[in-house]
């Protein structure tokens, strides 16, 4: 079971700017997850375009955006508050939802990383 260790950072208005896509996405809150021993580092952001209806964009189209997303917005993150994680999951919802309940009428796109070099390194889970 995951465990929601600590609530860093929320914010209303910073976008993420430039993805691959060209989508808007929107930084909602940072979180920090003691699971099963390792430090994960969420950062969940909200992309309106993913939903499924009305959205145009695909999970295939918003990988890549799941990707900019670890290096250009987690890692100075990181950076900024000192912090190190065994994994870095990056998530999109199409609407602001609380995180770990359910909500089959939200669109949600998932992706682990783990950091090497300043890098982030895709985690298939």
């Amino acid at each position: 079971m995951i465990r929601l260790f600590a609530l860093l950072l929320t914010v209303s208005t910073a976008h993420a700017q430039g993805v691959p896509s060209g989508q808007s996405v929107t930084l909602h809150e940072v979180l920090v997850d003691d699971v099963n021993a390792q430090n994960w580092l969420r950062f969940r952001f909200v992309a309106p375009q993913i939903a499924r209806v009305g959205g145009d964009i695909t999970y295939e189209r918003a990988g890549p955006d799941m990707e900019h997303l670890c290096q250009s917005t987690a890692l100075p993150y990181m950076a900024e508050y000192d912090l190190t994680a065994d994994m870095i999951i990056i998530s999109m919802s199409d609407k602001i939802t609380e995180f770990g309940v359910p909500n089959s009428e939200v669109t949600q796109f998932f992706d682990a990383f783990r950091v090497e070099n300043q890098t982030c390194i895709w985690e298939a889970f």
